[in-house]
Order: C-alpha cells, then structure tokens, then sequence
C-alpha cells in the first residue's frame, strides 16, 4: 500500500490509531524516565622502553647509548599492549575486577578501536570505565590502570627480562572527568517510540481488515429489510369475483291458492 493509502486508513481509523500512538508516546516516555544516567572515564596509557634500549650491554665499560623512550617505540612494544589488552578482557580477569553481568559497573581495555581482531595497532591502552555513580567509574578506571602495571610485571618476571629493560607504563591521559552519557536513554525511548508506532500501523489495518467485511455485510441486511419493508407496505391486488344473477323466487303453491280464495 501506498503513503496516501496508509493515510487515509489512519484518517478513517483515527480512533484506533489516536489512542495506539498515545500509548507509544507514554512508552517512550516512561522508557527514557526510567532508564538510568551513566558515567564514564577514561584513560590513556603508553607503553614505553628504557632509556638504554631492550637490551644490556655485555661489557659495562661501554654502555649502551641513551635514547628517549617517546622515540624508542618499535614492533614489541605494541605485542606487549596487546598481551596487556587481552589479559584484561578475559573473564576470569572480569570476575577478578569485581565487575558482574548486569552490574552497575563495566570497564574495557581496548586498543581505541572496536576491532579485537588487530590488537597490535601501538602501543597505546585505552581503558574506559562507566558506571552509575561518577565516583564509580573512576574507581574502575584506576584500579584497572593498576592491575595492567601489575600483569605487565609479572609477564616480564615470568620471561625472566633482565630489570634494567622493564618496560614501563605511563598515564598519557590520566582518568577523566566522569561524563554523563545519555545514549542508552534515548536509544531505549526511541526504540519503544518505533515499536508504539508500528503497533498503531498494524492495529488501524487490521481494524480495517475486521470493518470492510463487517460493512458489507450489515449494508447487505439492511437492504434487504428495506425490500421486506417495501413489500409489506404495497397489498397486492384484489381479483374482483363476477357477480351472480339473482333468480326469482317460485311461489309456494298452498300459497298461491290462499291468495286467489
């Protein structure tokens, strides 16, 4: 069906479409007033290597040159984010976090993007905390910021990496302030705004659907009361009967001869 047949079934089916949309519009209304505020913080974390380079000089009398660790990054420095990044994402770390499914706090570890499957973009970590409570989410952030400084120190005790190579971990961007985010509210009270909308289409149709027949049938009886109306007001036509001459009576004969006595 066409845009101006869609509308003149609404025009026709106004008083099932009016109150559909009504009630579509109170549940968008009480799906963005009941949906909750969340905040979120985030923070940026480098990854970065000592001044002197991954590796110690076998001869200390010549020591390696210094170099500054903003311009030493190279191709191990992103594998030990994405370890990092990786480590923090399973859900035995999750757990360990203290976060639950459907609990009032979430953290992610990324790598900036949403893409999991190319981890090592550089060596950049990118935490983000969101929560109910501001303080919440900022409590989320640092305590994951913490825990990434301890994996990527026992990952580098484990492999038995000399100290003076520790790769350390700065705060690029400290954790944020805690920023309302009203997405999940308006998502939730559009989509309920959507579906009220496609109830009030399908709810005037099929109330169009249920009429046409229902119509017709009631124009059909109505038609025909009005032909029995019809006929009972207009009698049919009498046949007059012929009329039948009168004979004349015969006199009685004892009569007859009382007269003429």
């Amino acid at each position: 069906m066409d845009f101006w047949g869609t509308v003149l079934v609404l025009a026709r089916r106004w008083y099932v479409a009016v109150p559909a949309f009504l009630a579509a519009v109170g549940a968008a209304f009480y799906a963005y007033s009941t949906v909750p505020i969340t905040y979120t913080t985030t923070a940026v974390l480098v990854l970065t290597a000592p001044n002197s380079g991954g590796t110690l000089p076998s001869d200390p009398d010549q020591p390696l040159p210094r170099v500054n660790p903003l311009l030493n990054f190279d191709h191990g420095l992103d594998v030990a984010a994405s370890i990092l990044i990786s480590v923090m994402s399973t859900p035995d770390m999750v757990a360990e976090m203290g976060v639950t499914s459907g609990g009032p706090t979430t953290y992610a570890v990324t790598n900036g993007t949403n893409n999991l499957e190319s981890l090592a973009t550089g060596p950049l970590v990118f935490v983000e905390g969101e929560s109910l409570a501001p303080q919440e989410a900022t409590a989320i952030v640092r305590k994951a910021v913490t825990r990434i400084r301890q994996e990527l120190d026992a990952r580098q005790r484990q492999v038995q990496a000399p100290a003076g190579t520790y790769i350390t971990v700065s705060e690029a961007v400290p954790p944020t302030r805690p920023a309302p985010q009203q997405g999940r509210k308006l998502r939730s009270a559009a989509a309920a705004l959507g579906l009220g909308v496609i109830a009030s289409l399908c709810a005037s149709f099929a109330a169009e659907s249920l009429a046409a027949p229902l119509g017709a049938r009631l124009a059909r009886r109505r038609l025909l009361r009005a032909r029995r109306r019809d006929d009972g007001e207009t009698p049919p036509a009498e046949t007059p009967r012929p009329e039948t001459p009168e004979t004349p009576e015969t006199p009685d004969p004892a009569e007859a001869g009382k007269t003429g006595a």
